[in-house]
């Protein structure tokens, strides 16, 4: 099969999006599973989803799928049954937005060694066994339990806009960090009911079964993630302990999940949890800013890339050469995880 892909210009394809008004629905699902062959699943699957309208990146390895994608959604009922009549796809778990919007510009299916950077030998444990899952309603109650540990197992720059209520943070730019310095945090606390969540579920997957692995007996993890927590919540009337707004790895850039501003501005402080990326291409640093800031430094992290973006375009290409975007804390975030990148980086 020939090995296809999208190779417009990106600000073509940004230019359609923009002007595109055809209702789209941006949803997230994952499955660990067996892939004999990656690369013939990943053409069967570009194929397929092309002729549906697919928009959206998604990861394809031995180990399964990740994906994070958009839907026409006249088309959503047919994109089901494509996912059901695949036999390691049927029943699957969509995670639907919490907060619709224009997500992705193109679509992206890529073949990886795994389908979330995590740094471990799965060779070593069995990825299968993970922690326990927890709906909406038992997660309320277990976390609301004084001596239960709740973790969030998301980067640094994505718990800064909002987290659960109660939540350790980690201070970490990947999920590769925060698997063992969340193992070594909670050396003393052994025998706790500890409780991971994250974005859709997948990184939780991969780490509850690391730390039942390494002696950990009361792993629990949220099912689905904040997204389907926040859906489930809003279904039953539970009191939602999600503070702030939920970070995702798309065009959007965030789904405002509590009117709470937990964040402030990189620059000047002020109260604020918009992100943005450096408009110095050479920099594309992620950030967060407020509309004052922006406007002062043109949409730059800083004066020196302000200085940079207001000289002559042709003295830019000339001190671009030889370079690349500046990775970083924060360095653009838009490449996958669909659901959860691993690693920020980027845009593509």
């Amino acid at each position: 099969m020939k090995r296809r892909h999208n190779k417009e210009d990106r600000r073509v394809l940004m230019a359609r999006m923009e002007q595109d008004n055809v209702p789209r629905t941006t949803l997230s699902f994952y499955r660990y599973v067996h892939l004999e062959n990656p690369a013939l699943t990943r053409n069967q699957l570009y194929a397929a989803w092309e002729e549906l309208g697919v928009l959206g990146r998604t990861y394809v390895a031995r180990e399964g799928i990740n994906a994070q994608i958009s839907v026409p959604t006249d088309r959503f009922e047919e994109f089901k049954a494509h996912l059901d009549s695949l036999d390691w796809l049927s029943n699957l778990r969509l995670n639907v937005a919490v907060e619709q919007g224009k997500s992705f510009f193109k679509l992206i299916v890529r073949v990886k060694d795994k389908i979330v950077a995590d740094g471990l030998n799965d060779d070593t444990f069995d990825v299968t066994d993970c922690g326990e899952h927890l709906k909406a309603d038992q997660f309320n109650a277990l976390t609301d339990q004084e001596d239960t540990v709740l973790i969030d197992m998301r980067n640094a720059y994505e718990s800064e806009v909002g987290h659960f209520e109660g939540a350790i943070c980690p201070d970490v730019n990947t999920f590769r960090e925060e698997i063992t310095l969340v193992e070594d945090m909670l050396q003393d606390k052994k025998d706790a009911n500890i409780v991971m969540y994250c974005t859709g579920g997948i990184r939780c997957e991969k780490a509850s079964a690391y730390l039942k692995h390494k002696g950990f007996p009361n792993v629990h993890q949220l099912e689905g993630g904040i997204i389907e927590y926040t859906r489930q919540a809003k279904a039953s009337g539970l009191r939602n302990k999600f503070v702030g707004k939920n970070f995702v790895f798309d065009e959007r850039l965030a789904e405002r999940i509590s009117d709470d501003v937990i964040a402030k501005c990189h620059t000047c402080g002020t109260s604020c949890d918009d992100h943005v990326n450096c408009a110095n291409p050479t920099c594309n640093i992620l950030m967060i800013q407020c509309s004052s800031c922006g406007e002062a430094l043109k949409h730059t992290c800083s004066e020196p890339c302000k200085a940079f973006i207001e000289l002559p375009e042709e003295e830019q290409k000339a001190k671009r050469k030889g370079t690349k975007a500046r990775g970083g804390f924060m360095s653009g975030h838009k490449g996958l995880s669909p659901d959860e990148a691993p690693t920020p980086r980027s845009r593509q």
